[in-house]
């Protein structure tokens, strides 16, 4: 069976990305500070990796105030779907390697 790497979700595979998206799938929100602080990144940093996966679909946010402002994210129902895809290709990969 021949590999094919074209079919890695560029968007997800980015180190960053991965980590977020990873993250996500663990439970159903996460606030900007608990990933930031879970992930060590930069403001900066997260927001363009969250920018990205919200403009792929992947990722909703949730803008409340509670006692202040916060913004929080979760994965979208295509989201979910695209993560659990690259999850098994990369398997599929791996097993396909170990041939």
């Amino acid at each position: 069976m021949k590999l094919d790497f074209d079919k890695i979700d560029r968007v997800i595979h980015e180190r960053g990305r991965l980590a977020i998206m990873t993250l996500l799938a663990t439970r159903v929100r996460w606030s900007f500070a608990d990933l930031k602080a879970e992930l060590k990144m930069s403001d900066g940093n997260l927001v363009t990796h969250l920018r990205t996966l919200h403009q792929a679909g992947y990722v909703a946010t949730t803008k409340e105030i509670l006692d202040r402002p916060q913004t929080s994210y979760g994965l979208t129902e295509r989201g979910r779907a695209a993560f659990a895809g690259y999850l098994a290709l990369l398997e599929q990969i791996v097993k396909t390697g170990q041939g």
